[in-house]
């Protein structure tokens, strides 16, 4: 299959009539306002508009990046969080009751203060702990006399 129409490989020649036509000179560029300085004045630099491709030695790259990246702003401390921790010092079932509602509240909605839930709850159940044992302590004497 070696002829004048096919090359030592067996595909055909191309054919020197059919050559793409020369093409034209482009004109040249205009000059933007960036190229020249103007009144004296040093050259602007052109602004990078496109990065070059990162390449990540044949690695997918990363995902993008979510939206929204910070948290949503919480409304505050939760009240009967500090509700708790007040009332452990006046009136210690109420504060017990307000802190275990507090903690249940801020595990539906994350909300700051859990730890003054926890130390409400901690001053409710001791001074509860105080008062039985004062009580009883109390009772035991009085039974002797």
């Amino acid at each position: 299959m070696t002829g004048p129409n096919h090359s030592p490989w067996g595909q055909p020649a191309p054919d020197p009539r059919k050559q793409p036509p020369p093409q034209k000179e482009s004109p040249p560029p205009v000059p933007s306002p960036y190229d020249r300085p103007q009144y004296g004045a040093a050259p602007h630099p052109r602004p990078p508009y496109a990065q070059p491709p990162y390449d990540y030695g044949g690695a997918p790259p990363p995902p993008p990046y979510p939206y929204g990246g910070y948290p949503q702003p919480t409304a505050g401390t939760n009240g009967l969080a500090i509700a708790s921790l007040v009332l452990a010092f006046f009136c210690s079932v109420a504060g017990l009751v307000c802190g275990i509602v507090a903690l249940n509240q801020i595990k539906q909605r994350p909300q700051p203060g859990r730890g003054l839930a926890i130390a409400g709850i901690a001053l409710s159940v001791s001074s509860l702990l105080f008062v039985g044992v004062f009580f009883t302590v109390g009772l035991a004497m009085a039974a002797t006399y």
